[in-house]
């Protein structure tokens, strides 16, 4: 037999298992883009019903036209972009240093389920700056991902991956919203209710209007009525919703950890994240309030590690790479082992004295790797 290259597998028969399961993937992808569609088309036509019939064909007070479809315009231009920011910004994932090595994952597959497998995740995770854990107080791995989760993430069933700061999968924006675009989702709530709002206030005299035939009956009597009813429906259900998430956004909590609070090393604590209300929205919007309004990213940090108000942090986590501790009893507000980016360490300028406190209170001290952890799947 002669010697060479293998050849490559020939792709899976039409009517395989593979293909139709390639098949239902893709017919699903697109299935998730119906809601996106259904909102998209909901948007064009309340354009076309409030340019065209109401101020065009309907007005008769040219300043009034004028001034309407100017702040018309600003609203739905504000609208439209944190709509596409939010859905076609790609979620944020773990870094490579989260991930396994090769070896580490053939020793997990190896090893039987015990104090083999805690020691490739104690090994693996002793660098990381992690202190949230699983119900069970194991570290938080997924296998999907192969990965150790960092404080925050999860894995997301509709993405299959793991999200930095997962919120929740929205189905009306067919993404993922977490680290990454979790801002402009705030401002696509924020400005869609905006949006509704404007539109019920100046619809509101000729919906009466034609509601009591004060009005002659044209085509714009379908559009201007049903345009009110549609922006008071969509009003109601998000002011609810961004009122929600106003309250989530002062707490420093997701979704998610409302539904199931973060455990930390010794205790379960529903606020653990929490900083205080002013860097509560800093840590979300930014130091600089002029991108405040601004669908575009501000957010401070790198969505792997958080600052925490716990004054008890794990006395085992792993130290930082210049072999200081970052926990500190003496402060409210902590650092994560590993040292943030310079936009995020602005959270904590009310104390000042952190980083001076936490070099000689901890200087000299070796990291220790974490307690004994068994690897447990969560979502």
């Amino acid at each position: 037999m002669r010697c060479g290259k293998m050849a490559a597998p020939p792709p899976p028969a039409a009517g395989a298992p593979g293909a139709w399961g390639g098949v239902r993937r893709r017919c699903q992808r697109l299935l998730y883009w119906v809601p996106v569609l259904f909102i998209s088309s909901i948007l064009c036509w309340s354009y076309y019903a409030y340019v065209t019939q109401l101020c065009l064909l309907t007005m008769t007070n040219i300043g009034e036209k004028v001034v309407c479809l100017v702040a018309y315009h600003v609203f739905f231009m504000l609208f439209v972009w944190s709509y596409w920011k939010t859905i076609f910004t790609l979620p944020m994932n773990p870094s490579k240093e989260f991930h396994l090595s090769y070896s580490d994952k053939e020793s997990l597959e190896r090893e039987p389920r015990g104090e083999s497998q805690q020691e490739v995740l104690r090994r693996a995770a002793k660098d990381l700056p992690i202190y949230t854990r699983t119900m069970s107080g194991a570290i938080r791995y997924c296998d999907r991902c192969h990965l150790v989760k960092p404080d925050r993430c999860h894995h997301c069933s509709v993405c299959d991956k793991c999200i930095l700061k997962m919120d929740h999968h929205c189905p009306w924006v067919n993404n993922c919203v977490g680290f990454s675009n979790y801002k402009f989702f705030l401002l696509f709530l924020a400005y869609s209710l905006l949006y509704c709002l404007f539109i019920a206030a100046t619809d509101l005299q000729y919906f009466i209007k034609f509601w009591t035939n004060g009005l002659p009956d044209t085509q714009a009597k379908f559009h201007i009525m049903f345009l009110f009813f549609a922006a008071a429906m969509f009003s109601v259900s998000l002011s609810s919703l961004f009122g929600y998430h106003c309250w989530l956004v002062s707490k420093n909590k997701s979704t998610l950890e409302v539904f199931r609070a973060p455990i930390f090393r010794h205790r379960t604590d529903k606020n653990g994240f929490s900083l205080g209300f002013s860097k509560n929205l800093r840590q979300v919007f930014g130091d600089e309030k002029k991108y405040w309004l601004l669908p575009v990213f501000s957010s401070l940090g790198d969505g792997c590690s958080f600052p925490t108000c716990l004054v008890n942090q794990d006395p085992e986590q792993a130290s930082t790479p210049g072999g200081l501790n970052s926990t500190s009893k003496n402060e409210n507000h902590l650092f994560p082992a590993k040292p943030l980016r310079d936009s995020q360490s602005h959270l904590l300028t009310d104390a000042p004295s952190w980083s001076e406190t936490a070099a000689k209170a901890e200087k000299g001290k070796v990291g220790m790797s974490n307690p004994a952890l068994t690897m447990e799947n969560e979502t």
